[in-house]
């Protein structure tokens, strides 16, 4: 298995408990910015685990400014910033000493290497202060995941950061440009924002790109409600550091706008990410690329060499989600080594984008299926209730919306919220819909757990096409 992260992991354990000698490869270059980490892959490292604590740090931020609405003494403090990146960190080593022993006792052999193709079927290894050594497999995993792509820019790996690099700033980033409109651009943008810092996204098109885009539009207008500066479209063209102060300066151009320039002291990038496929010598194990280097692979995650396979993100086409990565080299697995032939099913697959105001999703977005079905054929449910818990301090909007084949019905086929713990709810409709099918008479059947916004998906009547209003009044 070439690549330690989620999805590497996951395969390589489960074909050693199916029996097979198994060895697993992974090595992590350091970032431009010179950052590095252990064992685990992006998401225990530089994404998932991180963020989502970032996250939920800057929502104690937000729960503080409630507090004197619910009676608690205001409370106005500072936050420390390096304080919450060590406690971070040291979660985070913990984990990954907690990989190494795993890999140990399941009798997986474990090489902190970097592994490229010499033939076929050998994979030559190669580190720092070790010798070069080659191992041997009947099979092989491609699992390396990819890392953060930087704009072609003057200034830009001299002077910006990625993902890679926000979750182990040493020093407080002060005022933040992130650049992008990715999950990864917004989230970061988002717990930078509630963590106290002046924040602006610049984005060159549309936000979120592949998601729904009335929800994404929706993201964005709760990010500028928190008080991030929304630059669209806007794209930058250097990035310079003042040698007095340290600040930053990035000019940007706009297509039918004025150009402008920012000025900050952090430019996060967030621009898209590249699969870790160059110079690994995949061309001599005959596996084929995509134009922007993904591996191409057929249902059953089979390369173009049919001994070789690839799963997460480093494959074409597959959603570039941990938990994917995951069910995947569990599944392969057990086709390999097991006597099992069931493939990954990728379409249902929910996530939620962490953003102050969650965004979980899953199944069709509204476009998509607009496209597939037919606008006639497709029915969207809506409503925006406000969350109880807001109801004393901050206020706002929560929304849940349901897309409907109607032809077939009224098959759901797209589920989406915008929602305090929008994961939580989003991960029980995502059981329905993997069971399913489900129809919106299952919905409409089941009783609602009160006061939550999660029993809205029980009582939705008002339809977008009807033009009422979808807002709530009542508790």
């Amino acid at each position: 298995v070439v690549g330690g992260g989620s999805g590497g992991l996951a395969c390589a354990k489960a074909c050693r408990a199916l029996g097979a000698r198994v060895a697993a490869v992974d090595y992590v270059a350091p970032s431009p910015a010179g950052t590095a980490w252990g064992l685990g892959g992006t998401c225990v490292n530089v994404g998932c685990i991180p963020k989502k604590l970032m996250h939920q740090a800057a929502l104690h931020g937000e729960a503080l400014r409630d507090a004197a609405a619910f009676g608690w003494p205001a409370v106005r403090h500072p936050h420390a910033w390096a304080t919450l990146c060590q406690n971070v960190q040291g979660y985070i080593v913990g984990l990954n000493a907690g990989y190494e022993a795993e890999l140990e006792e399941a009798g997986v052999d474990y090489y902190n290497a970097r592994g490229a193709f010499g033939a076929p079927h050998e994979l030559e290894l190669t580190a720092p202060d070790q010798d070069a050594q080659t191992v041997t497999a009947r099979y092989f995993v491609l699992a390396m995941g990819g890392r953060p792509a930087y704009p072609d820019i003057p200034g830009a790996t001299e002077h910006g950061i990625t993902s890679d690099d926000i979750f182990q700033l040493p020093e407080d980033p002060g005022d933040v440009l992130v650049v992008g409109g990715s999950y990864v651009a917004l989230e970061c943008a988002g717990f930078l924002r509630g963590l106290g810092h002046n924040v602006a996204v610049m984005i060159r098109s549309i936000p979120l790109r592949g998601f729904d885009q009335d929800m994404a539009e929706r993201v964005l207008r709760g990010l500028e409600g928190t008080g991030v500066r929304v630059l669209r479209p806007a794209v930058p063209e250097e990035v310079t550091r003042d040698p007095d102060t340290g600040r930053k300066r990035v000019p940007y151009r706009s297509d039918g706008g004025a150009p402008g320039t920012e000025v900050c002291d952090t430019v996060l990038f967030a621009t898209g990410r590249r699969p870790c496929t160059s110079g690994i010598g995949l061309e001599r194990a005959g596996v084929r690329v995509d134009g922007d280097g993904f591996v191409v692979t057929d249902a059953l995650d089979r390369t173009s060499a049919a001994h070789i396979f690839a799963i997460g993100d480093v494959a074409a086409g597959r959603p570039q989600l941990t938990p994917v990565a995951i069910q995947a080299g569990q599944l392969l697995a057990r086709r390999l080594f097991g006597g099992a032939g069931q493939a990954m099913h990728y379409s249902l697959a929910p996530t939620t984008v962490f953003t102050p105001l969650e965004y979980g999703c899953c199944g069709y977005a509204e476009e998509a299926a607009v496209e597939e079905f037919g606008e006639a054929a497709v029915e969207v449910f809506h409503s925006k209730p406000i969350p109880l818990e807001w109801r004393l301090g901050r206020g706002g909007e929560a929304y849940v919306k349901v897309v409907c084949h109607a032809p077939d019905d009224m098959r759901v086929v797209g589920f989406h919220v915008l929602s305090p713990n929008a994961g939580e709810i989003t991960q029980g409709i995502a059981v329905a819909m993997q069971a399913g099918p489900l129809y919106k008479r299952h919905l409409d059947a089941t009783v609602g757990i009160h006061p939550t916004v999660a029993e809205e998906v029980t009582s939705l009547t008002v339809t977008k096409r009807s033009g009422a209003s979808a807002s709530k009044a009542g508790c």
